[in-house]
């Protein structure tokens, strides 16, 4: 079945769809709620829609990052694009998988093409991790 709890924190329940029938593929999240990560926002937002690709921002300030990673699992979102201070300084963002909360960090330009090849089923995320290193994060866990 598609329900799971995260291992060791039975207050961590999501949907487990498949990118093909998740109602949203993509995320995109502000690490905080910076107004310079607006523009990336909506940049990656607009390029992931006009790619096919059904995403929301969640820009909503008052959560944690990990609380906000946590509130899109529940919902069955299989991926979360973060935008974050390093963004500014070399356009790269990481991109989340849902299932296993691992991280990447690439160009803007290449998780945007990821995430269509993942939505389309033309890639999976082991074949991702098998070509772009794991980002070291706290946050793949945290819900604080």
């Amino acid at each position: 079945h598609s329900f799971n709890v995260r291992a060791g924190d039975e207050q961590r329940s999501f949907f487990s769809f498949k990118p093909a029938v998740a109602p949203f593929k993509c995320v995109i999240l502000p690490l905080s709620g910076y107004s310079c990560f607006a523009k990336t926002l909506k940049d990656v937002a607009r390029r992931l829609r006009a790619g096919g690709v059904p995403a929301r921002v969640d820009d909503a300030a008052s959560a944690s990052i990990g609380r906000r990673y946590a509130r899109n699992d529940e919902l069955g979102t299989p991926f979360a694009i973060t935008v974050d201070f390093q963004t500014a300084d070399d356009g790269t963002v990481t991109l989340r998988e849902r299932d296993t909360t691992k991280q990447i960090r690439a160009s803007v330009d290449e998780i945007v093409e990821l995430v269509k090849c993942l939505a389309n089923g033309s890639t999976s995320w082991d074949d991702v991790l098998s070509k772009h290193p794991l980002v070291n994060t706290s946050t793949n866990n945290s819900t604080a």
